[in-house]
């Protein structure tokens, strides 16, 4: 009786664990799949309004209404990552999307500046240095927090930096400020990987409401690391237009 027992408790464990790892993988697939999709939006709306010259002097000829952009971009980000909780799955989705738009008419300007060719090179080298630093958070068995840590502090440190050679100006600063952003960058995308795969660990059995809408928060941080990481390395790899 007492094996019957213990065979049916062990029975139970290795179903759960199979439940719980095939809850981890879909919730996986979903984190990337939305980052994907969002990333298709964004490069979708930035060639599109590229190729508008009057919808470019609308964005980027007025600055209140590039302001209005950035300040939208700023409040759906805050907003998504502190109501998190109290919103719908269809609603953060559909925050993460409006996002991915607005970001997308912003980075309208790279197409403007930049030859197609390089931007084409610069997307595909992010592409490979993005894989390889979120492959290597996702197996490290490394704990990064601490490294994650002092990259969110040095970023604060990057964001300041930046702001002030708005009025400094200073083309070698740029350079050092660009240099510093990738290396920034390429260690957050190893550290949020490996942050978002532990989050999903921990989501049990069951893919809900909550999980998806963690899932979505997931591919924001990504997207985020990803667009960063493609910027910084247009600075030294994209060819300005003639």
């Amino acid at each position: 009786m007492d094996n019957y027992i213990r065979d049916y408790e062990e029975r139970q464990i290795s179903s759960e664990k199979v439940v719980e790892q095939s809850t981890f993988a879909i919730l996986m697939r979903k984190v990337y799949v939305w980052m994907a999709l969002a990333l298709v939006v964004s490069g979708l709306t930035a060639y599109y309004v590229a190729g508008s010259e009057q919808m470019l002097m609308a964005i980027f000829g007025n600055q209140i209404t590039f302001w209005v952009l950035a300040i939208a971009e700023f409040g759906l980000v805050i907003g998504l990552t502190a109501a998190l909780k109290k919103l719908s799955f269809p609603v953060a989705a559909c925050m993460f999307l409006l996002f991915s738009i607005l970001n997308g008419v912003t980075l309208s300007a790279i197409f403007v500046v930049y030859t197609m060719s390089s931007i084409a090179t610069t997307f595909f080298v992010t592409a490979g240095t993005f894989a390889a630093m979120a492959f290597i958070g996702y197996t490290t068995k490394k704990d990064l927090t601490k490294i994650g840590g002092i990259l969110l502090m040095a970023l604060i440190g990057l964001i300041i930096a930046s702001v002030v050679n708005i009025f400094l100006k200073n083309s070698m600063m740029d350079i050092v400020i660009s240099a510093i952003g990738v290396l920034i960058f390429v260690g957050l995308t190893a550290y949020d990987a490996q942050k978002i795969k532990e989050m999903m660990l921990d989501c049990g059995t069951e893919v809900n409401d909550f999980t998806q809408k963690l899932a979505v928060f997931g591919a924001l941080s990504l997207y985020l690391d990803f667009i960063n990481l493609f910027l910084y390395l247009l600075r030294f790899l994209g060819k300005q237009r003639s």
